[in-house]
C-alpha cells in the first residue's frame, strides 16, 4: 500500500512541478481550445512519449481522439468502423487514465463520455453494462470533484436518453433508474457550475419540451444565442435551437 501511495503522490508531482509537462498541457489545451485536434493531439503524442502513464496527458488524449472520432465521415460501413475503433482508442486513453490516478475526475468524466459515444453507436438498449458504466463513471467523477460540470451533463444526458423508451421496456435490462425529472435536476446543475456552455442549455431545454414546460424550455433556448462559441459543436447547435425556439413560440 505504501509504495502504491508512493508511487501515485510522485506522478502528482511530476505532473503539477515539471514546468516542461505543464507548458505541454497548456499547448495542447489552447490548440483543442482552437479546434485545432490534430495539432493538439500532436503535442499530446509528444508528451505521453515524454510522460508516459501521466493521468493528465491520458485523459487529454482520449478527449481529443473522441472529438476527432465526432467529426470523422460515416457514409460507408467502412468508415463507420473506423469511428468506432476510433472511439474506442479514445476510450482506452481515458481507461488507462484512470489506471494511472484513480482519484482523476477528469479521467472518469471521459472514460464515461467515450463510453457514451460507443453505446450511442452501438444502440444504447443493446449495451446496458456500458451504459451503467457511464452513470457509475459520472458519479465517480463528481465525488472527486463536486464542480465538474462536464461529468453532470453527461449524466443527465444518459438520464435523459434512457427516459426515451418506457420504463417496463428498460426494467429487464437494468435501466429502469433513467428518468428525465433526475437528467433535468443534473442539466440544471451542470448549467449552474458552467452557464456558458451550449450543449448544456440545449439538453436542458429538450428535456423539458419533453415534460410540457415550454416557458422554461424558451428560456434556455433564448440565452444560446448570446453564449460564445466553445465547442466545434456550437454553431450546428445553435442552429438547432433556433428551429426548437420556433417550433414551441406559440405552446
Amino acid at each position: 500500500m505504501k509504495s502504491a501511495a508512493l508511487a501515485i503522490a510522485m506522478m502528482w508531482l511530476t505532473a503539477f512541478s515539471n514546468p516542461s509537462l505543464q507548458e505541454m498541457l497548456k499547448q495542447s489545451d489552447d490548440l483543442f481550445n482552437k479546434f485545432d485536434n490534430k495539432g493538439a493531439y500532436e503535442v499530446l503524442l509528444s508528451a505521453n512519449k515524454d510522460y508516459p502513464n501521466n493521468a493528465e496527458v491520458l485523459w487529454r488524449l482520449s478527449r481529443v481522439e473522441m472529438h476527432i472520432a465526432d467529426y470523422m465521415p460515416i457514409v460507408t460501413n467502412q468508415q463507420k468502423d473506423a469511428q468506432l475503433a476510433t472511439y474506442k482508442v479514445a476510450y482506452d486513453y481515458a481507461d488507462s487514465a484512470v489506471t494511472a490516478n484513480p482519484k482523476s475526475s477528469m479521467a472518469y468524466t471521459y472514460r464515461a463520455a467515450t463510453n457514451g459515444k460507443i453505446a450511442l453507436f452501438k444502440g444504447v438498449f443493446s449495451v446496458a453494462p456500458i451504459v451503467k458504466q457511464v452513470r457509475d463513471d459520472c458519479e465517480r467523477a463528481i465525488a472527486l470533484d463536486p464542480n465538474n460540470a462536464i461529468a453532470y451533463y453527461i449524466l443527465g444526458r444518459t438520464y435523459a436518453k434512457l427516459a426515451e423508451k418506457p420504463m417496463l421496456f428498460r426494467w429487464p435490462l437494468g435501466l429502469a433508474w433513467g428518468n428525465l425529472k433526475d437528467a433535468i435536476k443534473f442539466y440544471q446543475k451542470a448549467i449552474s457550475l458552467d452557464p456558458n456552455f451550449v450543449m448544456f442549455r440545449y439538453g436542458l431545454a429538450k428535456a423539458y419540451v419533453r415534460e410540457d414546460e415550454y416557458q422554461k424550455a424558451k428560456e434556455q433556448l433564448q440565452a444560446i444565442p448570446t453564449i460564445p462559441i466553445r465547442d466545434q459543436e456550437d454553431d450546428s447547435l445553435k442552429t438547432e435551437a433556433a428551429k426548437l425556439l420556433q417550433n414551441i413560440k406559440n405552446k
